[in-house]
């Protein structure tokens, strides 16, 4: 007896649906174990991650605490309990906690006059490949600060000529590193340049800005200061 169209589809898709899961017991049976095994793998894995940032969570409060703590060791006068915590958290493997530490043991020393010491801390942090740039440049400066008068004014305005830039946020301490060093060699000309390129930035501290406009007028240079504010207040108008 022939199969009428409709009777004839069902079958067909009978037969489609029973191949399919023929298929699929296949690869089960071939594949199966496999496929669990990569599900539990994955599964340790995650939960593996997820156990080593919950560590790494608890570890970085931990430090926090401890910076903490030596800061107010500091406040309270405790040197010698402050210096153990700044220890420890300047081996730090967290950039942060690591180079805050770093300073402050800097700071310590520069406290107790051991300038050679702090310059020893500041160059640690200026030559950490690992930390961030304002990290790195905030130490060279505050490195060369404390060997001032120990290096040649040469090395001085080198270590300096990166950072004594206009836009850059270190210009005004950087500027006036390289221009007292230019004052030491006796050129009163780069020395006057430098303090109008810092009188003349906006991006520097206003008390710095004023003292650059003074010294720059003492060295013969003149600063375009007021002709920049006259043009800021015709933008802003």
């Amino acid at each position: 007896m022939a199969l009428t169209p409709q009777n004839n589809e069902a079958f067909l898709r009978e037969v489609d649906e029973e191949l399919r899961r023929d298929q699929a017991l296949h690869v089960w049976r071939r594949y199966g174990k496999l496929l669990i095994g990569a599900i539990v793998l994955g599964l340790a894995a995650f939960a593996a991650f997820l156990f080593w940032q919950h560590r790494q969570n608890e570890a970085a409060g931990r430090e926090g605490e401890q910076l903490q703590k030596a800061y107010d060791d500091l406040g309270a006068g405790d040197v010698k309990g402050a210096s153990g915590q700044l220890a420890t958290l300047a081996q730090s493997k967290r950039d942060g906690y690591r180079a805050l530490a770093q300073f402050t043991q800097a700071d310590i020393l520069l406290q107790k006059n051991d300038l050679k010491g702090a310059a020893a801390k500041f160059a640690a942090v200026a030559n950490d490949a690992s930390l961030a740039q304002p990290f790195r440049d905030l130490a060279l400066i505050r490195q060369t600060t404390a060997e001032f008068d120990a290096l040649k004014p040469d090395v001085v305005v080198e270590r300096m000529r990166p950072l004594a830039v206009s836009g850059n946020p270190w210009l005004g301490s950087a500027g006036e590193l390289m221009a007292a060093a230019y004052i030491r060699q006796g050129r009163r000309d780069l020395a006057g340049q430098t303090f109008a390129r810092i009188a003349e930035d906006d991006g520097v501290p206003a008390t710095l800005r004023q003292r650059a406009v003074q010294m720059a007028g003492a060295m013969g240079a003149a600063t375009d200061t007021g002709a920049s504010a006259a043009n800021k207040d015709t933008t802003a108008r």
